[in-house]
């Protein structure tokens, strides 16, 4: 139940010719703590329950249990949400032996696009595609809980 995972901004649009998969997500968060959060996501057809603890020094590791839920229990569990709903599409991207999801933001995060590889452990190594840029592992305002919050188009953009 550790999820270690690396984070990283995406530089151009070229990695949707690579991805085998891609969803709809709609999620919301029903609590944003800094020591946990509690997340409702819609996937596709599918819905889900997902507890995060506070993550470690480093920004890569974390605590992580996830439940299958209906997909009529998500969308009223939706309903409860704290303000600000994420809307982005989930690309499946595989890469050597890892899997990179690269999340395109839509609504008030649009312009963000972010790929995350998940790790067995913090310091495996791992093919970076030429599309990766900047990593942003370890920085909260990534985090969806605090996109949902200040959203990406608030930022000041240079």
């Amino acid at each position: 139940m550790q999820e270690i995972e690396r984070k990283f901004l995406v530089n151009n649009q070229k990695f949707k010719e690579e991805a085998i998969t891609s969803f709809e997500i709609a999620q919301g968060f029903l609590n944003t703590h800094p020591e946990r959060t509690v997340r409702i996501r819609i996937k596709g057809d599918e819905g889900f329950l997902t507890i995060k603890g506070k993550s470690n020094e480093s920004g890569t590791s974390r605590f992580e249990w996830e439940k299958e839920i209906s997909i009529a229990e998500a969308k009223q569990l939706l309903q409860l949400c704290e303000e600000g709903i994420i809307e982005k599409i989930r690309h499946n991207i595989p890469r050597g032996t890892h899997t990179f999801e690269v999340d395109e933001f839509f609504g008030e995060n649009e312009g963000l696009i972010v790929a995350e590889v998940e790790l067995q452990h913090e310091n495996e190594a791992f093919q970076k595609p030429t599309w990766l840029g900047k990593e942003v592992t370890g920085q909260t305002q990534y985090y969806n809980s605090q996109l949902s919050k200040k959203p990406y188009k608030t930022w000041h953009h240079e």
